[in-house]
C-alpha cells in the first residue's frame, strides 16, 4: 500500500515575501485589469491598484479659499432625487438644545443674563432634500449679543427663514428665571427658580408669541382634609390631611398691542390663584404658617386648573392659553392631571404621551 504524504513547506520569510510582491507588482504593471481579476481578486489589494497613500496627521497649516469651497459636497441642499422615503412636506426640522448666555430684561431687577436653550426649526418643502442646520445657529449667534426681546427673536427668525428658503419657521428659548421670594413669617428671602420659555411661532404668515411658566405649588386634598377633619370632631383621632408637590405649566399667547407681560406679572398670576407655592427659606414659623396657608386653599387639580384660567383670562395681555396640572399625589401611586385651554392656539385633540410625565420640579 502506498501512501502519499502532502509536502510541507516552510512559510516564506519577510525578503521572500518582498520579492514575491514585487514580482507581482511588476507582472500587474503590464497586465489588464480583466487579467488581474481573472487570476484573483484579491490581487488589486495587493498591488495597489493606484490607490493613493493618505497622510494620517491633521494638515493644521491648511486654509480653505471660496474657490476650494465651492467644491465641497452638500447633500442636504442636494436635488430631490435624494431623498430618502416619503416625498413629503416636514412641518419641523431643525435643532434642539444648543446653549448660550442671553440677556433679558427684567420687570424688577434690570437686565439679566441667563443660560439659555434654543430651538430652532423651520419647514421643509416635499421636493427638498433638507436643510443647512448650521445656518439656524449662525442667525441666532448674530443676534445674540443684543438684549432679548420678542423682537430680536423675530429679527433671528427672519435670518434663518430667508436663509433656508421657508415658509414656517419657530424659536425657542428655554431658561430658569431666578426671583427672590420673601418667606411667610421670618422675614427672610431666597431665590426661587421659574423654567420659563419663549417661543415665536410663524404659521401661513401669521406669527404668534408665546410664554410658557412652570409654577410648582403644594395642593391638599380637600376631601382628606374634611375626613382628618372628621376623625378628629368624631372620635378625638389625630389624623392628617395628605398634600403632595404639585406642578402647573401655564402657557399663554401674549395678546398684541396689550402692553409688556413680563415674566414677575405671570409668575404672580399664578401665585394670585394658588397661594400654597413651594418655599425657599423656611424656619419653624414658616413652616407653620404653610401648614396654615395650605389648610385655607384646599384643592383638587380641577380646583387648581379653574383658579389659574379665571386670573389668565381676566388680564388683557393673555389671549390664547393653556393650564397643564399635575398633583403628584402622596396617597396615590399615580398622579392626579387636568388640563384647560382657551381659544384654538394650543386646542389639540391628541397630548404627548410623555407630557405628565414632564411636570416636575427639577430643584
Amino acid at each position: 500500500m502506498n501512501i502519499h504524504v502532502t509536502e510541507m513547506t516552510e512559510a516564506p520569510s519577510r525578503a521572500e515575501a518582498e520579492t514575491a510582491l514585487a514580482r507581482l507588482k511588476a507582472w500587474a504593471a503590464e497586465a489588464t485589469e480583466a487579467e488581474i481579476a481573472a487570476l484573483d481578486p484579491a490581487v488589486a489589494r495587493l498591488v495597489g491598484d493606484g490607490y493613493p497613500e493618505f497622510r494620517r496627521d491633521y494638515p493644521s497649516e491648511f486654509r480653505t479659499d471660496a474657490a476650494y469651497k465651492e467644491t465641497l459636497p452638500d447633500l442636504q441642499n442636494g436635488p430631490s432625487s435624494l431623498i430618502r422615503g416619503a416625498n413629503r412636506q416636514i412641518q419641523h426640522v431643525g435643532i434642539s438644545n444648543f446653549r448660550l448666555p442671553i440677556n433679558y430684561h427684567t420687570r424688577d431687577n434690570g437686565d439679566l443674563t441667563l443660560e439659555t436653550s434654543v430651538t430652532g426649526t423651520v419647514s421643509l418643502e416635499a421636493d427638498k432634500k433638507g436643510i443647512n442646520m448650521s445656518r439656524i445657529m449662525r442667525s441666532f449667534y448674530s443676534h445674540a449679543e443684543k438684549t432679548f426681546s420678542f423682537e430680536v427673536i423675530e429679527a433671528a427668525l427672519d435670518d434663518y427663514k430667508s436663509d433656508l428658503e421657508s415658509f414656517d419657521a419657530r424659536i425657542q428659548m428655554r431658561l430658569s428665571f431666578p426671583a427672590k421670594v420673601q418667606s411667610l413669617r421670618s422675614g427672610l428671602s431666597g431665590y426661587q427658580y421659574y423654567d420659563i420659555a419663549l417661543e415665536l411661532v410663524e404659521r401661513e404668515g401669521v406669527r404668534q408669541k408665546l410664554v410658557h411658566l412652570d409654577y410648582v405649588y403644594s395642593s391638599t386634598c380637600p376631601c382628606s382634609l374634611e375626613l382628618s377633619e372628621h376623625a378628629r370632631a368624631t372620635r378625638n383621632q389625630l389624623a392628617t390631611p395628605h398634600s403632595q408637590r404639585s406642578v402647573a405649566r401655564i402657557s399663554v399667547e401674549v395678546a398684541e398691542g396689550q402692553g409688556c407681560l413680563w415674566f414677575e406679572d405671570l409668575i404672580e398670576m399664578a401665585r394670585a390663584a394658588v397661594p400654597t407655592e413651594t418655599q425657599v427659606m423656611v424656619k419653624r414659623e414658616d413652616e407653620q404658617a404653610f401648614a396654615e396657608l395650605n389648610a385655607a386653599n384646599p384643592i383638587f387639580v380641577e380646583d387648581a386648573a379653574r383658579l389659574f384660567a379665571e386670573r389668565l383670562h381676566a388680564d388683557a395681555r393673555v389671549a390664547d392659553f393653556r393650564v397643564v396640572a399635575s398633583h403628584q399625589e402622596s396617597l396615590h401611586s399615580h398622579d392626579a392631571v387636568s388640563v384647560l385651554t382657551e381659544g384654538e392656539t394650543f386646542a389639540q385633540a391628541s397630548l404627548d404621551p410623555h407630557l405628565f410625565a414632564s411636570l416636575i420640579h427639577r430643584g
